[in-house]
């Protein structure tokens, strides 16, 4: 019988647990959602897209805070994503979450990483986008199928974006 209690305090505890992360999460989202305002959208015609890449969308995070992710409005969900270059601006497409729309000129940087919202890569695995959102500066970083393809990337924004 003490087993039968001693499981099911263990039980009760991990349940608990994962009660605190859920209430954790919301109240970051809840918090966030009045300062950060919502991802724009993907215009109806976006446009011939210039370059695309698939791989998975890993976070955004405050600019220069690799471990502040943003949580609201389904921005912490990591799923795949295919994400396109087009003169106006980046479309970043996630299955199963919101996409979303990064303008190009809201772009101020591009580069190549090895940590973004609490994930760490080796030999700078990902490509992380810098850009504004109202009054906010996030980073937004993908971790490419192909990485030969980052430098088509930062290429393209430095010339027509103006980022470095």
């Amino acid at each position: 019988m003490e087993r039968f209690w001693l499981v099911l305090a263990i039980v009760a505890f991990f349940l608990l647990c994962l009660w605190g992360m859920y209430v954790g999460w919301r109240r970051k989202s809840r918090s966030q959602s009045a300062r950060v305002p919502p991802f724009p959208a993907i215009p109806a015609e976006p446009g011939e897209a210039l370059l695309e890449s698939t791989g998975v969308y890993v976070g955004t995070t405050t600019a220069g805070n690799w471990q502040d992710r943003i949580v609201t409005r389904g921005a912490g969900l990591r799923t795949g994503a295919v994400w396109r270059l087009h003169a106006g601006g980046i479309a970043v497409e996630r299955g199963g979450a919101p996409d979303f729309w990064i303008p190009r000129a809201a772009v101020t940087g591009v580069r190549r990483d090895t940590k973004i919202a609490g994930k760490v890569m080796g030999t700078d695995a990902l490509l992380v986008f810098t850009w504004r959102l109202g009054d906010v500066d996030l980073d937004t970083g993908f971790r490419g199928d192909d990485l030969t393809d980052y430098p088509q990337w930062t290429e393209q924004l430095k010339i027509k974006g103006g980022a470095q």
